[in-house]
């Protein structure tokens, strides 16, 4: 009889198992659609700029169609995880080489340590607001012990999510949604003139899962039930978390939530049976700081790929734990978003030249993949780009030097342009570009 392998393999070397349908990735990527901050950032939704609120049936839209396209990139770069087995930093070998590849490893290392302390922060924040009595450090040591076991099993945890946890999400999800529904006052007035802001505000919270995408896609059975799992699943569960998060917002009060974004949370446990619901809520959240715990483990072996996977969970776990309770994470969001510019145009140039210019058929992970450093330019390009075009404000001094760049090259951004899309679409012209004179000037 013939072991089957059903858990991912302690090291980089080990052959990762096809174990994930589609349903599993639906239901993980559901579960990563709904998130305790998501709520509150429908406030962010409504007013994506100053002076110009959204109308409800805008504000709806811009979910929608923000949602489908920045899915549609995540869905694109979980594709080559299935195809290779490989997890998405040790694909970027195949892009700029073994080398030059630790140049993003190391920066989305940064970026996913960061994100797995603010869920922390998150989680301890939102549980507080059930059991005010409990001190905030004793919930991020609880939720911190829970994410490093989820991610030294992380194929079964998957699992879990599939079978009980996204059962439970639902139900709370409709129960709460009938409260606000029928009692939250009404959302009047606003226009459309945002709506572009408010889809790169939409568009930024999907791509945000990019550089993790192939993490998981690599254990899928098949290519489709990757994409689809990824499009179908967080697509319905943004919007719906969204959606939500609109009247969540105006049953607590949208000066008292742009004040604090954590004092939603008593809009839901103020709910009858608010607090049991709240807390399955609370609950699963541990898979957005489960999920960047692994994806951080995985890019450390890109740099060791001998290692076994527990230690670096365990020694990730214990340092997002030290940096939750003693940094203010909160402030730590705008930095992360700097970070996460980076591998929107990053990924487009992996799409194409992936999907478009034949590197599927040799796409080279090996240890000692070649320096292709022509693909550090269309990169380089897009990066900058996404900071010319977007309107998603960050922190002030970043903001100001690029409308200093802006105004040094003449370039006037309108409200109709977005960052992501931008970025991608510069990305990929010059990769295209680059790939076309390289083969003319050979001739």
């Amino acid at each position: 009889m013939t072991h089957v392998v059903d858990e991912v393999p302690l090291t980089l070397e080990g052959r990762p198992p096809k174990t994930l349908g589609v349903l599993d990735q639906g239901a993980l990527w559901a579960n990563l659609g709904v998130s305790l901050l998501g709520f509150s950032g429908a406030l962010l939704l409504l007013n994506p700029l100053p002076d110009a609120p959204l109308s409800l049936a805008a504000a709806l839209v811009a979910t929608v169609v923000g949602s489908l396209i920045g899915t549609a990139m995540v869905g694109l770069s979980a594709v080559p995880g299935t195809q290779t087995g490989q997890p998405a930093m040790v694909l970027l070998r195949g892009l700029f080489g073994a080398r030059i590849s630790y140049v993003p490893t190391v920066l989305n290392i940064v970026q996913m340590l960061g994100w797995a302390a603010f869920e922390l922060w998150v989680i301890a924040k939102a549980a507080g607001a059930i059991f005010g009595a409990v001190p905030y450090q004793v919930w991020v040591i609880v939720a911190g012990v829970l994410t490093t076991a989820l991610t030294i099993w992380p194929l079964g945890s998957v699992r879990l999510l599939r079978r009980y946890v996204t059962i439970g999400v639902i139900v709370s999800m409709v129960w709460f949604a009938w409260f606000f529904l029928t009692r939250a006052p009404a959302h009047t007035g606003g226009s459309w003139t945002a709506f572009a802001p408010a889809v790169d505000y939409v568009i930024a919270l999907s791509v945000s899962w990019v550089p993790m995408a192939a993490d998981f896609a690599r254990h899928s059975r098949s290519s489709r039930a990757a994409f689809t799992g990824v499009v179908g699943g967080y697509t319905l569960a943004q919007v719906a978390c969204l959606g939500l998060g609109v009247f969540a917002v105006a049953m607590a009060g949208a000066d008292k939530v742009a004040a604090d974004g954590t004092s939603v949370f008593g809009a839901f446990v103020a709910v009858p049976l608010g607090a049991l619901f709240f807390a399955i809520l609370v609950l699963r959240e541990t898979d957005q700081s489960f999920a960047n715990v692994y994806s951080t483990t995985v890019s450390l072996q890109n740099l060791m790929p001998r290692v076994d996977r527990r230690v670096f969970s365990v020694a990730i776990g214990v340092l997002s734990v030290a940096i939750a309770l003693v940094v203010d994470v909160n402030s730590y969001g705008a930095f992360l978003g700097v970070i996460g510019a980076v591998f929107v145009p990053m990924f487009a140039v992996l799409a194409v030249d992936y999907f478009v210019l034949g590197g599927s058929r040799s796409w080279n992970t090996a240890q000692n993949a070649p320096s292709r450093w022509s693909r550090l330019v269309p990169w380089a390009l897009g990066f900058v780009a996404y900071w010319l075009t977007t309107s998603t404000p960050t922190v002030k001094p970043w903001d100001g030097f690029w409308q200093q760049v802006r105004d040094a090259i003449g370039f006037t951004r309108q409200p109709w342009m977005n960052g992501a899309l931008g970025a991608a679409i510069v990305a990929v012209l010059v990769t295209l570009l680059i790939s076309w004179s390289t083969r003319a000037f050979r001739r």
